[in-house]
């Protein structure tokens, strides 16, 4: 699957003709100065949970593009109050079918608030079964033994695990993570963008080696095949 990196837990993946953007949070990030927001395609946005560096940039690309945009449903509602009328619900535990395939949506184990501290639902995690192969993006999360649920259901080809830690889980916990739902290739997301998940990416890439994982950290703005 191709796969573009657009800085910090922001990428689309291009599956079945279609491409799903996850967490787009671009023009604030000076990391991601070189991007052009208004060239990305999507036809599909995921949103993991409320906070402003996972959906700053929700707004302007669908309304751009015209995608389908899924959330928890207190993110679903304030979608629609800022106009976003394609918009759809997406809770732990549900699934639904697309013309891309089918996204199941998982718990994550974070907080959610928007911006102006309002409670923005539970955080959340999806796992993609597409007919070009299987992915799940964990979102902002710590580790945690419900991802051993997830390859009961679905065999993966690929997981999505923030690294950056402080917030998140940092590269020791994704490596665990990464034996819970069975993968052996991890898109690392999440670092960087703040000095404290800034992170020693030769360490990182050298640790999940030795776990017999392979890591990805594209460069931003680039795609690669995963």
């Amino acid at each position: 699957m191709k796969v573009t990196y657009y800085g910090h837990s922001c990428f689309s993946v291009y599956v079945n003709g279609k491409h799903i953007l996850f967490d787009p949070f671009i023009t604030p990030n000076e990391l991601a100065k070189d991007v052009d927001v208004d060239a990305i395609k999507a036809d599909y946005i995921f949103i993991s949970h409320a906070h402003y560096d996972h959906i700053q940039d929700v707004e302007r690309i669908a309304k751009n593009t015209g995608a389908k945009v899924l959330g928890n449903f207190e993110i679903y509602g304030w979608l629609l109050k800022n106009g976003i009328e394609n918009a759809h619900p997406i809770n732990p535990g549900g699934k639904f079918d697309f013309d891309f395939g089918r996204v199941k949506c998982v718990i994550a184990q974070h907080p959610s608030s928007f911006m102006d501290g309002s409670y923005g639902g539970i955080a959340c995690g999806f796992v993609l079964t597409t007919a070009d192969g299987n992915f799940y993006y964990s979102g902002d999360t710590a580790l945690t033994l419900d991802m051993q649920i997830i390859p009961k259901f679905t065999k993966l080809d690929f997981a999505v695990f923030p690294i950056g830690d402080g917030l998140t889980m940092g590269v020791e916990e994704a490596i665990e993570a990464s034996k819970l739902v069975g993968v052996t290739k991890i898109l690392g997301v999440h670092y960087d963008t703040f000095g404290f998940i800034v992170m020693d990416h030769e360490k990182a890439m050298t640790d999940f080696t030795n776990a017999n994982l392979q890591l990805y950290l594209p460069k931003i703005g680039s795609t690669i095949e995963i």
